[in-house]
């Protein structure tokens, strides 16, 4: 997988607190690698702060998410790879959610809940349905 470039100044993301350090996520099939820091909360776009949805939009990568964000649909349904264990417990709203996703698998998560502690990189798959499906801009 290639790194691609990106700008410094518009990465954000949950950073252990313990660590202060840099993460990075890495967006399949297409092999995008973002770098993400600390996260800014004037920066903040779409699902819950630090999201992989958060980090995703920020970073002009695509996930739809027909509901804005908010763990109202499965849209952003995404698969961590690598590194799900320095996530977020899954909520009961998430688990929930996640019943209406197609290619449902044990590590699949909702983009716009899955907050990173930033202790270890990520690789998120986003699935076939979800990247070729139409959505609303918001």
């Amino acid at each position: 997988m290639t790194e691609s470039t990106h700008d410094k100044t518009s990465q954000q993301g949950n950073v252990s607190a313990a660590s202060g350090k840099t993460y990075r996520i890495t967006f399949l099939p297409e092999g995008r690698t973002i770098e993400v820091s600390p996260p800014d909360p004037l920066a903040h776009h779409e699902g819950e702060p630090g999201s992989i949805l958060d980090n995703a939009d920020h970073n002009n990568i695509h996930i739809d998410h027909a509901c804005g964000g908010f763990a109202a649909c499965s849209t952003c349904h995404v698969i961590v790879k690598e590194g799900l264990e320095s996530c977020n417990e899954i909520s009961d709203d998430e688990d929930d959610m996640l019943d209406e996703a197609p290619g449902l698998t044990l590590k699949s998560r909702l983009a716009c809940q899955c907050i990173p502690d930033g202790s270890t990189d990520l690789v998120v798959e986003i699935p076939a349905w979800n990247r070729n499906y139409v959505s609303e801009e918001h």
